[in-house]
């Protein structure tokens, strides 16, 4: 009876490790599905979400058994990490599938973008907050066809473009590297192309592809008009907030040069172009953002009937040509006014500024009067630390005394 009880164990033990054994050859695989598990069931989701939780390593290769075909590494590896991302399009997973590295550098892309828009309007009403757990970041703002909304496509679109055009440059893509189109070409005026310049023309193509892919295709159930008609201005609004972040990327390049002569004579110089800091993008982007035009599509049956005792419908052709106007325009557009970021709504997506930190000295957007809606402010007293008294002590360190400083803050009531 020992023995066989001791047989027993012995086969449950080696039944047990094989079972370990199997688990941790796809334990890699399925390494994703538990990360983004909890998320599987969030509303709304969008690409953008990948800056909020990055992109896990690639996963390791499992060994194939004996006389059985070995699939291409690359093919398994896009496999495993396009089809567990949350928030792609099914374009989207199309390019992901094609180009699975660059997937890193449009995580990175939409992180930068993020912390860029929470960086311009943090002094702002709306601070570009993203919501914890959703899929979506932003919640129900995107929803909206708002300016705020406008300036966040645009500058998620330019994201794309700044990291996949670094990551060319840099090597981390093997499908693209520097820009050589005009690689040793010299100029009239006496220099010539060289050095690495950024590779913008592959960065351009990739966002193109992969955001604008972030679009739904045309619904076939409209039951009206309007329906059709309000989601063909928001699909346009997108693509054109889209361009938008990419064309500020193209115009905001710079140019460096290196002379070459004896005793730095400048005889020839070596030119390239380079990109940007992501902080002058923003910048650039928030600039357009306080001059966005407004498309009014959504005018209701009350207007439309007191517009036409007024005045005479404009013909069709001139609507076009404004339309086109406006879409061929370098501005940010948007077809609904923005809500009250006052107060509360979160069935809005409005966090309100109530608690907001405000500047009681400022004139601007964070200042205590603009900030707080006209609601007033609320004075707390702060004890503070800081280091003073700093003395050189030979050698070689700095010894500081540790003091405490009261500082009054206001935030919004």
């Amino acid at each position: 009876m020992l023995m066989i009880a001791h047989m027993n164990a012995s086969t449950s033990i080696l039944i047990l490790s094989v079972t370990l054994a199997s688990m941790r050859n796809v334990m890699s695989f399925i390494q994703l599905i538990v990360l983004f598990l909890p998320f599987a069931l969030s509303a709304s989701p969008n690409w953008m979400y990948l800056g909020i939780i990055g992109i896990p390593p690639p996963l390791q290769q499992q060994q194939a058994s004996p006389g059985s075909e070995i699939e291409d590494p690359e093919i398994v590896q896009a496999r495993a990490v396009c089809g567990a991302l949350p928030g792609l399009a099914s374009k989207q997973v199309d390019v992901c599938m094609k180009h699975p590295n660059a997937i890193y550098s449009v995580s990175d892309g939409a992180k930068k973008a993020i912390e860029q828009c929470q960086l311009q309007f943090r002094h702002e009403r709306w601070n570009c907050s993203v919501m914890e757990n959703e899929q979506s970041v932003f919640g129900p703002t995107l929803d909206k066809g708002s300016k705020e909304t406008a300036f966040i496509y645009a500058i998620t679109s330019a994201g794309v473009v700044y990291s996949i055009t670094n990551a060319c440059s840099s090597g981390r893509l093997t499908e693209c590297s520097c820009d050589s189109m005009q690689h040793g070409q010299t100029t009239p005026e006496g220099w010539k192309w060289g050095g690495c310049s950024d590779n913008l023309r592959f960065g351009l193509q990739f966002s193109r592809k992969f955001v604008d892919g972030s679009e739904p295709n045309r619904p076939d159930n409209f039951k009206t008009t309007k329906q059709k008609r309000i989601w063909s201005n928001r699909l346009k609004m997108n693509l054109h907030n889209n361009e938008v972040g990419r064309q500020i990327v193209m115009s905001l390049m710079k140019m460096h040069c290196r002379c070459h002569g004896v005793s730095g004579s400048c005889e020839l110089k070596t030119c390239w172009k380079f990109m940007p800091s992501f902080n002058e993008i923003g910048n650039e982007l928030k600039q357009k953002y306080g001059k966005a035009i407004l498309i009014n599509h959504n005018v209701n049956d009350s207007q439309k009937k007191n517009n036409t005792i007024h005045k005479k419908r404009e013909p069709r052709a001139l609507n076009r040509l404004k339309n086109r106007m406006l879409i061929e325009s370098k501005e940010l557009v948007h077809i609904q006014k923005s809500p009250n970021y006052c107060k509360q709504d979160f069935e809005n997506g409005v966090l309100g500024t109530e608690g907001r930190k405000c500047n009681i000295t400022s004139t601007g957007p964070d200042s205590c009067n603009k900030l707080c809606c006209g609601r007033g402010y609320i004075t707390k007293v702060v004890k503070e630390e800081e280091h003073c008294n700093c003395k050189f002590v030979w050698c070689c360190y700095v010894k500081c005394d540790l003091c405490y400083k009261n500082i009054e803050q206001k935030s919004c009531k």
